[in-house]
């Protein structure tokens, strides 16, 4: 179970640190910002798909472990539904944290900033310390029972 719990929490802190490198990047003046700048349409259906996933993504992240065919995934095979499902929570708020975060210098549109902004924190509320993964992985009955 430490294992899956490095390797989550690996996903999270990298994605942020990612997120982090590409900021001082372009605050350093190592990448040009506003590269895509003059590109109006592009910078719409950019940031309508990325304001659709964050309305789709967010919750889903939030509630799939509430989810019954889930939450018995995570009973019954404990550390591999864990490995597996966890990722997938992950992947569901980093990746487009990482994505808003270079959206936001290469459109200079505010909108993707505050995108990464929510992204970032919603990770803290599936954040997979110990006693949370242990929890998740437990049946109601073993839990009325301890």
């Amino acid at each position: 179970m430490q294992k899956t719990i490095f390797f989550l929490k690996t996903v999270m802190w990298g994605s942020l640190g990612l997120a982090m490198l590409i900021v001082v990047a372009y605050e350093m003046g190592w990448a040009e910002a506003g590269s895509f700048a003059t590109s109006v349409r592009a910078e719409y259906v950019v940031s309508v798909v990325m304001e659709l996933e964050a309305l789709v993504f967010i919750p889903l992240a939030l509630r799939l472990f509430k989810w019954k065919r889930v939450a018995t995934a995570l009973t019954q095979q404990k550390e591999r539904a864990l490995a597996r499902w966890g990722l997938m929570r992950m992947l569901m708020l980093c990746f487009p944290m990482v994505l808003d975060t270079i959206f936001y210098y290469l459109f200079v549109n505010p909108a993707f900033g505050y995108l990464a902004i929510i992204h970032a924190i919603c990770l803290m509320f599936v954040y997979p310390s110990a006693d949370r993964c242990y929890a998740e992985t437990v049946s109601k009955e073993e839990s009325k029972q301890a």
